[in-house]
């Protein structure tokens, strides 16, 4: 007797990962890919009328931040298991990911092969983190100061956001556009595994970063 496919959902900003993804899962016969989006808003419509297994989520969406949309996900329908799918490894958004609900964390460099095993594993109701990421992990432990690298225009935006100005203001002061500063106040606080602009103030606070 035939067993029945793991039904999976990816989610991604990114039309060519989607697309990769897409292929190189269905390739596996056990699985089958039954929709894909590129922001939260969809697939929370969507997860009101189809039935899926596991959701392979990237954690940097445009709509919303990754550690929300699990949490969101993992209160309304405990039964999906969540992979974090990203090119992101700071400990501080492993944690948060699993604190929210996912059961997995992978990064993109991932192969086709590890994927597969990782979606099989968390569908049978086990745990799965890639190598680096254990490691990543395990060093955090050892590493409770660790302070997560920011790019230039990071800490400039950081020092801004700190400061109470909006977003059309940093844009106007920066010469850059509101959606790059959103770009970079997302990055931000997925680096810092904070949900908002508070929580990254005040954490940015206590690592001595402004």
């Amino acid at each position: 007797m035939k067993s029945e496919k793991i039904k999976v959902i990816v989610v991604d900003d990114h039309p060519l990962v989607i697309e990769g993804l897409r292929t190189s899962l269905g390739e596996d016969d056990s699985i089958e890919v039954i929709k894909c989006f590129n922001n939260a808003a969809d697939l929370f419509s969507s997860l009101k009328i189809i039935i899926t297994n596991v959701i392979v989520l990237d954690v940097n969406l445009p709509d919303m931040n990754g550690v929300e949309v699990c949490k969101k996900i993992t209160k309304k329908h405990p039964h999906i298991k969540i992979i974090g799918l990203s090119t992101y490894n700071n400990p501080s958004i492993v944690k948060q990911m699993i604190k929210n609900g996912a059961k997995g964390y992978l990064l993109k460099n991932v192969t086709s092969k590890e994927l597969v095993t990782a979606i099989h594993q968390i569908h049978k109701g086990q745990s799965y983190f890639s190598g680096e990421i254990h490691t990543i992990l395990a060093d955090s432990i050892f590493n409770t100061n660790a302070i997560p690298k920011l790019t230039r225009r990071e800490k400039e935006i950081l020092i801004l956001v700190s400061e109470g100005i909006t977003t059309p203001q940093i844009a106007k002061k920066l010469v850059i556009s509101p959606l790059t500063v959103e770009t970079h106040r997302r990055n931000l606080i997925q680096k810092m595994g904070v949900t908002n602009a508070a929580q990254l103030v005040k954490i940015a606070i206590e690592q001595k970063l402004i």
